[in-house]
């Protein structure tokens, strides 16, 4: 496994339960879409919020908070660590983070460097760097509500982190399969909670 030191999925309980996680927001049309559904099935999910969407709609980003979600750390732009200076990822992360305030933090697109990783962990905050079991591709085009919903049941079990999306990119595919995701795992008694 590359990156062992990252969070790949939480431990097994007898309590079957998913780790719902959403990237990419707050988006001020799309998030309180995505609050509404989770409100149906009583389930609570972590939001991986982008800096720059937490500053320019703090009102969504204070709604998912307030209805006991939990957040996280994406950058302040979505950076690609790969292809980011150390200095600069690192500062873009702390940007974001005097926003958000959250000790779990997720690469955008799970692209960290080593030198990016070891220099988190010195930080006084110490974030945990959370990665997913599943991610449901619901952001590529090229695959229908169907192909996300399959990938996530075929995929995800107890303990599973996975990985959606509250985009306008991955909106179509996201809003028809979450719904389905959520019957289909609390048809079979799981739980939804946040990290």
């Amino acid at each position: 496994m590359l990156y062992p030191s990252l969070l790949w999925e939480m431990p097994k309980t007898d309590e079957k339960t998913l780790y719902l996680t959403f990237d990419d927001g707050p988006h001020p049309l799309i998030t309180p879409k995505v609050l509404e559904i989770l409100r149906r099935f009583n389930a609570k999910a972590t939001f991986f919020c982008i800096g720059n969407n937490v500053k320019k709609f703090p009102e969504t980003f204070e709604l998912l908070k307030k209805e006991g979600h939990s957040v996280g750390c994406h950058t302040f732009n979505h950076e690609n660590g790969w292809k980011t200076q150390t200095n600069d990822y690192i500062k873009s992360f702390q940007d974001a983070n005097e926003l958000i305030h959250s000790n779990l933090f997720r690469p955008p697109h799970g692209k960290i460097k080593r030198s990016q990783l070891k220099y988190l962990k010195t930080l006084h905050s110490k974030p945990r760097i959370v990665a997913w079991t599943v991610i449901a591709y619901d952001w590529d085009h090229t695959l229908s509500p169907e192909d996300v919903y399959q990938n996530v049941i075929k995929n995800a079990s107890n303990g599973s982190i996975v990985t959606f999306h509250d985009s306008l990119k991955a909106y179509n595919n996201m809003i028809s399969a979450l719904p389905r995701v959520l019957d289909y795992y609390s048809q079979k008694g799981f739980i939804f909670k946040a990290l």
